[in-house]
């Protein structure tokens, strides 16, 4: 109960002066939070609404710090996990366009100094996780070993094998996209913080997203947590996020996340038919089509299309979902492992569009 207490009272704090979407939307958004929270046990949750015309609304529950009772507010920074892959692919589509990369030429072209494979590996691959590369492994999820640059933490899979001829099966690779991100430091002959922050955070108006640094003092960023199995709150494991910072190494706040899918469908970053070309589902070399497009997924949520990713990693679990059918984004960050933010995201978009709760 007090912890529920807890939540009500931050939950007031936390709303903005003036209410960006309709009384009955932020009526069921809250309430969707409310439930989700008391079965979850989500210490904080950040929601972030786009809905056309109106502004981003956003509203925090919960605590950021449960240790110092810090409450969550809109401008608490939260672990992205891997919904920073679609800010990598985002920025690799924008070179695309500006004729600096092919989608369908061999990596070594742009980064001579990755070992050549069994078979090439193209960025369309990489991007739709096609090809072949390998996944954490071991204890690889917990590394503390910290990375000044994204091409130094590709030593940790570069020799190794691929797993498969790339275009012949889907393998989620959170490695497949540092190595993305190694490519565009390759081409721009800058840092891949600089050029994302340039080329995709300042078209969008994100002015807080900002790399996940263990030694940084970054304002409002939010401590992790995870539930025992006895179900009682702990601190999360210790990560150094740096050997993966284009798949899984951002922080920001769920505003900034929203407005990355608000920019992308008003074509701020990128033209229209190379961003229908980032949301079009892959087909493998058999011609079976996949779930994936570059960067995201496209899946199909009671009858509406949805473009969206989530992430989840040490203290952090996310989620962004779109329509473009609808012109509406949803954002849902959390600092508990495991907290849910895939479903609860999912039900703020039916509620919005009048369909029907996954519960």
């Amino acid at each position: 109960m007090r912890i529920l207490a807890a939540f009500a009272a931050s939950a007031v704090l936390s709303w903005p002066s003036q209410l960006q979407v309709t009384p009955q939307h932020a009526g069921s958004i809250a309430a969707l939070v409310e439930r989700h929270v008391a079965a979850k046990q989500s210490t904080a949750v950040s929601v972030a609404v786009y809905t056309g015309q109106l502004p981003i609304w956003t509203r925090a529950w919960g605590k950021s710090d449960v240790e110092n009772d810090v409450a969550a507010t809109p401008r608490t920074m939260f672990r992205l996990a891997s919904i920073s892959k679609p800010f990598t692919a985002t920025a690799a589509m924008r070179l695309v366009e500006m004729g600096k990369l092919k989608l369908d030429v061999p990596v070594q072209k742009y980064l001579p100094q990755f070992p050549k494979k069994r078979w090439p590996v193209t960025l369309r691959e990489l991007l739709c996780h096609q090809a072949g590369i390998r996944h954490y492994r071991g204890e690889e999820l917990q590394s503390t070993r910290h990375y000044s640059g994204v091409t130094g933490a590709l030593e940790m899979f570069a020799k190794d094998p691929l797993l498969f001829e790339p275009g012949t099966r889907t393998f989620y690779s959170s490695y497949g996209f540092n190595l993305v991100g190694a490519v565009i430091e390759s081409v721009t002959h800058h840092p891949y913080t600089e050029f994302i922050h340039d080329e995709v955070l300042v078209p969008a108006g994100i002015e807080d997203m900002r790399p996940d640094d263990v030694f940084a003092i970054i304002p409002h960023r939010a401590s992790g947590y995870r539930l025992r199995s006895d179900g009682q709150l702990e601190n999360c494991g210790l990560a150094d996020t740096s050997y993966k910072i284009p798949s899984g190494g951002w922080v920001a706040t769920a505003e900034d996340v929203v407005r990355l899918a608000r920019a992308l469908m008003r074509g701020r970053i990128l033209k229209e038919e190379t961003r229908d070309l980032m949301w079009t589902p892959q087909r493998l070399k058999n011609g079976n089509e996949t779930g994936y497009g570059l960067g995201w997924v496209i899946s199909d949520e009671h009858g509406l299309r949805v473009i969206e990713h989530s992430g989840g990693q040490q203290g952090s679990n996310t989620h962004v979902m779109l329509s473009v059918e609808k012109n509406i984004a949803v954002a849902v960050l959390t600092n508990l492992e495991d907290g849910g933010a895939k479903r609860l995201a999912t039900d703020i978009m039916l509620s919005l569009v009048g369909g029907t709760s996954t519960r």
